[in-house]
Parts: structure tokens; C-alpha cells; sequence
């Protein structure tokens, strides 16, 4: 199987989905399969009520390493339209998981390279290895990382992509934290750690809220600004209403924990 799923549904993990790419022997490389495989993943997760959580890793040495020379290999021989159709299909991909109404933790170990860059850009939350690696690779091999590039811009500006895209540098764990492409750098030892703080922390959150306030994100980035006022104040009015809000507003003030942190 080209991606691992398991579900944790134990008392400190109800909701709690994993998910590994497992193509080792490929640096977990990308291909027909695998885009296939992460399109139905997602969206079969988008219709799950119970999902809390998602994280996403990669099996062996590395995260991934971008494109599958196999597949590459074929590529070279396609015509505008082949191209268009394979582009199209990735594209679908990362919009669907982007999409995804729950978080997604983002386990990044080895490298990210190319397309797998792209993967870490669509995660809402990344943790990193100290010693891992980046790079927006496509630049040296004459193609672009165009697919991959609204998802990373909204992580991580224009400034930035210039000199990344630009130069197809590799660059560490560190600056993609400086930048916003990752949000926390640990020791490889201390990355599972690091990410099950994070699971820990969203499932004391209220589920309607954290699927709200990850659209909010999206819906106000680069909107105009005399339509934010109308946009946020009636988010939080419909939450305030909402089930999850009565009940987290309710045990604050009875001093109790919420339901859905029991």
C-alpha cells in the first residue's frame, strides 16, 4: 500500500487519524498511486463526523522527496493535454486536503522536497526535525513548482518564494520556521512528542469551533477590508448559538470541563 491509515479511537485519542506515505524505497516519492490514494483518503476524511484530527508522515529515512523518477520518466513523453490532466489530478489533491474541515499535523523528518513541500504547506500545523531539509527543487529539473505554489505563498509570502523558487536551494529545518512553513523544530528524537502535544491541545477544543475557525482563516485571508467586519461578526454570533458554543460557554462559567474534553 503506497499510504498507511491507522485510526485511534482510545480514550486519549478518539478521532485521531494517522496517516503515512510508505514508499521508503522511493523517499516516499509521489506518483499516480499515491495522488490517488491521498484523493480518496481525503475524501472519505471530509465526510467523517467523528475526525478530531489528522497527522501526516512519511515511512523510512525521509518525508518526500517529490516526484517519482518513474513517474517523471513517463511524464517526459506526454503531450500538453496528458500534462494538463496529471497536473490537474495533483492539484485536486491538495485542494481536497487543504480543504479538510479538521486539522491536519504535519510530521516532517529527512526532507520535503518538491512536491512534498507542497504537502507540508497544506498541513495547518508542521513539526519538524532539526535536521531535516527543504527545497523547491523543480527550478533545476526546467519545470515549476507551480501546483504547489498557492498553498506555499499563503504559508509563507512572495518575498520568500522569490529567492526559493528562484534559486531551487535547499534550505534547513530552521528557515522554514523562521519563514512559517513549520511551526515547531525538535530533535528527530522528539517529534512524535512534539506532534501528540498538538493532538492533545485540539482535542480540548470544541470540533464545530476548530472546523470554524480553520474556514475563518481562509475566508478572510486577502479579503477586502469592508468585508471583515461583516464576515467575523457573524462567525461568532452563529458559534455563540451553536451547540459547542453553548456548551463551552456553559462549563466555563459552571467551572467544569466540556463534553467533548471529557
Amino acid at each position: 500500500m503506497s499510504v498507511l491509515i491507522t485510526r485511534h479511537d482510545g480514550p486519549a485519542e478518539r478521532g485521531v487519524l494517522r496517516i503515512s506515505l510508505n514508499r521508503p524505497a522511493v523517499r516516499n516519492a509521489f506518483d499516480e498511486e499515491v495522488i490517488a490514494a491521498l484523493t480518496s483518503f481525503a475524501k472519505d476524511a471530509a465526510k467523517d463526523p467523528s475526525l478530531r484530527a489528522i497527522v501526516l508522515s512519511g515511512e523510512g529515512p525521509v518525508f518526500c522527496a517529490g516526484a517519482d523518477l518513474a513517474w517523471m520518466t513517463k511524464a517526459v513523453a506526454y503531450t500538453r493535454q496528458d500534462n494538463l490532466r496529471d497536473a490537474e489530478d495533483l492539484a485536486r489533491m491538495l485542494e481536497l486536503l487543504d480543504a479538510l474541515p479538521v486539522p491536519v499535523i504535519g510530521r516532517v523528518h529527512g526532507a520535503a522536497l518538491g512536491g512534498g513541500v507542497g504537502l507540508v504547506a497544506i498541513c495547518d500545523m508542521v513539526v519538524a526535525a532539526d535536521d531535516a531539509v527543504f527545497a523547491f527543487s523543480e527550478a533545476k529539473l526546467g519545470i515549476l513548482p507551480a501546483v504547489i505554489a498557492p498553498y506555499v505563498l499563503a504559508k509563507m509570502g512572495p518575498s520568500a518564494a522569490r529567492e526559493l523558487f528562484l534559486t531551487a536551494a535547499r534550505f534547513p529545518a530552521a528557515k522554514a520556521l523562521q519563514l512559517g512553513l513549520v511551526h515547531r523544530v525538535v530533535p528527530a528524537t522528539q517529534l512524535d512528542e512534539a506532534v501528540n502535544a498538538y493532538v492533545r491541545e485540539i482535542l480540548t477544543s470544541a470540533p464545530s469551533a476548530v472546523a470554524a475557525a480553520k474556514a475563518l482563516v481562509k475566508e478572510l485571508h486577502g479579503a477586502r477590508p469592508d468585508a471583515v467586519i461583516a464576515t467575523t461578526t457573524l462567525r461568532i454570533a452563529e458559534q455563540r448559538v451553536s451547540r459547542d458554543g453553548q456548551e463551552g460557554m456553559r462549563a466555563f462559567l459552571e467551572k467544569r470541563k466540556p463534553d467533548w474534553a471529557q
